[in-house]
């Protein structure tokens, strides 16, 4: 498949995603918190800097990083996906931030001049660019001199059970084809190591890698969490429409009894493990 082809799919899986996105946008803004704080951390973001988070998707993490680098810095939210921006632009209003500014664009063609942002970051985005290297690379130029980008993506399947409960249910009654591991997905990067080569490639120094250990929690239970998972992912939203309303309450029921001890006191806790890659631009 071709990266023109590959763009246009993934595109429109995820403008058919948003509006999902954006119902559990609170939800999804729990659960990756600890991932948002960690983002921070490596990138060293503080106040004053200006900042930019590729793939911001709904708004997160670039309103968390608005409230960090305070009034005399500024942020710069962007998505491919226009429908996830005005999400974005609508949440910041609410919260009254004024620091911020929104801007639909790919990730392999920001319309920034180069040396720009003193930070530029992307949390769970680079899975799903139709061609990382040139993504990274618009990345690397926007960045000023000297300044840190700083990428999340998720370790393996195997080592996440949010997402590979589920699968692994629904892979009981829907064929699941392999996949290739280099076309956009979310673990397209959960080997350690691999993004970390792109990035270098794309003219970043002083790289470091960080296995993130955290929890995935948020105040719901099993059905919300259910309700949740099978609007969020395109291609779990797929599947499930090729089953049967009798095989579709079998799933929901196998998931909700397979996750049960993820669900102390009712409330989401998930073990998570999440790779973050962080480099800087040569001075």
């Amino acid at each position: 498949m071709t990266p023109a082809i590959q763009d246009s799919k993934t595109l429109q899986e995820w403008r058919e995603t948003a509006p999902y996105w954006k119902k559990h946008s609170a939800t999804i803004r729990k659960m990756f918190a600890p991932l948002t704080e960690a983002l921070i951390e490596e990138a060293g973001i503080r106040e004053g800097h200006s900042v930019l988070d590729v793939a911001g998707g709904a708004g997160e993490p670039s309103l968390k990083i608005a409230e960090t680098v305070g009034p005399s810095g500024s942020v710069m939210c962007t998505d491919a996906v226009g429908e996830m921006v005005a999400a974005a632009e609508a949440e910041a209003h609410r919260r009254g931030l004024t620091n911020i500014k929104f801007q639909q664009c790919a990730a392999d063609s920001l319309p920034f001049d180069s040396n720009s942002f003193d930070v530029v970051i992307s949390r769970l985005g680079v899975m799903f660019f139709p061609d990382p290297l040139a993504g990274l690379r618009e990345m690397v130029r926007v960045t000023k001199p000297g300044g840190a980008l700083s990428l999340a993506v998720w370790h393996r399947n195997e080592l996440n059970p949010f997402t590979r409960i589920v699968t692994e249910v629904v892979s009981r009654y829907v064929e699941t084809p392999p996949t290739d591991p280099d076309a956009p997905g979310a673990f397209r990067f959960a080997e350690l190591g691999k993004l970390a080569s792109v990035l270098k490639a794309a003219g970043a120094n002083n790289l470091r890698e960080r296995v993130l250990d955290f929890l995935i929690e948020a105040p719901i239970g099993p059905e919300e969490f259910w309700v949740m998972r099978s609007e969020t992912s395109d291609t779990l939203r797929n599947k499930l429409a090729r089953l049967s309303p009798e095989q579709l309450s079998r799933v929901e029921h196998e998931v909700h009894e397979a996750v049960r001890d993820f669900f102390p006191n009712t409330q989401m806790s998930f073990p998570a493990q999440m790779i973050i890659v962080t480099g800087r631009k040569p001075a």
